[in-house]
């Protein structure tokens, strides 16, 4: 590797001064970097198209933030958990070093993470494109009021849902809005699409899994507010008749792991505050 780039999240004192060790780190094994610390929508510039790896330090909220200047660079990110979550991230403060190690010396795989391309048009003109690597959600403003969404798969009218919101999600991206509102957790091996509506009223209440080619459709019938949003940070006003489309995204999010492959439901379980042990049972005597 000749270059790695060191996100920093200005919102995280801790991320500050560890990126500092980070440098200092990769300079006494001969490895050069960039440090970069954006706001939320603040364009990155930096050497991408030079940079072998991409350091993440923060939580779920700055990978998600990360995977948007990464993508189309064919970049993989590693992470280092300093937020709250960190589903995303493969080490922590504490065994950095080692993990990181490892990745210098190739001892590692890359994991490639299925990504959402939405479109919002209206009047048969496109508004916004946007990316999403855990879920594109269409909901309610402000109003306690619910909306009609008509969701079509490859063109077919599948339901009408009268909810609060519906939630297009990754396999990635179950684990974080998706699951909240009762959808099914999908292991990121998985290349699906699962669609969870929110607080659904006299209308379908049971989430969807549509394979990875699915062109899927959303036409938005309200009479007040309503916006889409892309990850829980980008987000845009939808008006009466306005309609998403939502498929597969070209590229993949890449990450670089050292774990197993099976780490997904180990930190699952650890996120949700199970430990991996107490699932089995114990041996008779």
């Amino acid at each position: 590797m000749t270059l790695i780039g060191i996100l920093q999240q200005p919102r995280i004192p801790e991320s500050t001064a560890l990126g500092e060790e980070l440098k200092r780190w990769l300079a006494e094994r001969g490895v050069a970097s960039w440090t970069a610390a954006p706001w939320d929508d603040e364009p990155l510039a930096a050497p991408l198209n030079e940079t072998a790896l991409v350091i993440v330090l923060g939580g779920d909220g700055s990978t998600l933030r990360a995977a948007r200047w990464t993508v189309p660079y064919d970049v993989p990110i590693f992470g280092i958990n300093v937020g709250r979550v960190g589903f995303l991230s493969e080490a922590t403060p504490d065994d950095w070093p080692d993990k990181l190690e490892r990745v210098l010396r190739g001892e590692h795989w890359l994991e490639r993470r299925l990504l959402l391309h939405a479109e919002l048009w209206r009047g048969g003109t496109l508004v916004q494109p946007f990316m999403a690597l855990n879920e594109v959600t269409i909901g309610r403003g402000a109003q306690a009021r619910v909306i009609r969404l008509h969701l079509r798969v490859d063109d077919d009218l599948v339901t009408t849902y009268i909810a609060d919101a519906l939630i297009v999600a990754t396999p990635t991206g179950s684990t974080a809005y998706a699951m909240a509102a009762g959808g099914p957790l999908l292991p990121p091996q998985l290349q699906n699409f699962v669609v969870v509506p929110v607080a659904a009223h006299l209308s379908l209440n049971r989430p969807l899994v549509l394979h990875e080619n699915a062109r899927i459709g959303i036409q938005v019938e309200m009479s007040h507010e309503a916006f889409l949003t892309a990850d829980g940070q980008k987000s845009v006003a939808v008006e009466n008749g306005d309609e998403v489309l939502i498929t597969k995204h070209e590229r993949p999010c890449l990450f670089a792991r050292v774990e197993s492959p099976g780490f997904f439901y180990r930190r699952l379980m650890g996120r949700l505050g199970f430990s991996w042990p107490h699932l089995i049972p114990a041996p008779r005597p």
